[in-house]
């Protein structure tokens, strides 16, 4: 039965490791700049979270007993 190489399993993490954490800084970059996700659209007032933050959603007024 072979040994383990654990020197390759370690590079192998720590390759795993540092792609994350320059995925992560990409993205940061990205949204300090502005880049919006690829699911929303930008003036769309459903999918922008701007316009979600500014106008809260309408809540339809409850029905009073006479009508």
């Amino acid at each position: 039965m072979a040994t383990p190489n654990y020197g390759y399993e370690k590079r192998q993490k720590e390759l795993a490791k540092k792609r994350k954490k320059e995925d992560k800084l990409r993205a940061k970059a990205d949204r300090k700049l502005g880049i919006s996700s690829p699911g929303l659209a930008p003036d769309d007032p459903e999918t922008d979270v701007a316009s979600l933050e500014h106008d809260p959603p309408t809540v339809p007024e409850a029905p009073t007993k006479n009508g």
